[in-house]
């Protein structure tokens, strides 16, 4: 069984009536709750517990980690960061979600400043899957309707993914590069944009599907250790 840690910061729902009415228990627990119904074993995590619940315990019994965050980017510890980054290197799945885009983690995994423009202005967003073959795709149709969206509009700062497989169009005209596969080392990580913490993104049966098939991706896989360093040779010379 495929384990995810859901995190998010967790500040909007407790500060914001909208968002709390959207979202009353946080964010992360309504991911974490449509994941475990459809068979993953979840835990969640947020950012103002003790190592932003991201202890060293925690992440070796994580296969996929999910992360939502918005207003507090700057407080999460570095220290926490590289944690993250060395499990996403040695074959931890990381889904980046909506405005994750801009924490630490993804912004240093990518290399880039990971900017974008944006609106908020309750816009309506088609979400195209331009990658119909790949896991992530599994079982949608060729299209997504958001009814409301935050608008996130091209040019998008991040290096070109290795598979794009949602694009999304709003209908205010911008486009955006919605749902980006890359790899890292061993591990792969997925950034997917819809999720904006006053709309009910995350409630959409086909959001949480997209979110489920891509946790399945994303879970590390066996295989051969690379065996870097120093080695003997396999014929004689």
């Amino acid at each position: 069984m495929v384990s995810v840690t859901v995190w998010n910061e967790f500040r909007h729902e407790r500060e914001d009536e909208a968002a709390r009415e959207q979202y009353p228990d946080g964010i992360h627990e309504t991911i974490a709750e449509s994941l475990e119904d459809r068979g993953f074993e979840t835990r969640t995590a947020t950012l103002d517990e003790p190592e932003h619940g991201l202890t060293e315990e925690v992440l070796d019994e994580t296969d996929v980690l999910t992360w939502w965050g918005h207003t507090a980017h700057g407080e999460v510890d570095d220290a926490i960061v590289d944690r993250v980054q060395e499990r996403v290197l040695a074959g931890m799945g990381l889904l980046v979600l909506h405005s994750g885009h801009y924490s630490k983690i993804f912004k240093r995994l990518m290399g880039t400043s990971c900017s974008l423009k944006w609106r908020e202005a309750e816009e309506r967003e088609r979400l195209w899957v331009v990658e119909p073959g790949h896991p992530i795709a599994e079982g949608l149709d060729e299209r997504i309707e958001l009814s409301e969206s935050e608008m996130y509009g091209e040019r998008f700062d991040v290096p070109a993914p290795d598979t794009l497989v949602f694009t999304s169009w709003f209908e205010g005209g911008e486009v955006f590069r919605s749902g980006c596969c890359y790899r890292r080392g061993a591990g792969r990580i997925f950034y997917f944009r819809p999720g904006h913490e006053t709309y009910p993104a995350y409630h959409q049966p086909e959001i949480q599907r997209v979110l489920a098939n891509a946790a399945e991706w994303a879970a590390p896989v066996d295989g051969p250790d690379p065996g870097f360093g120093e080695r003997d040779p396999l014929e004689s010379i």
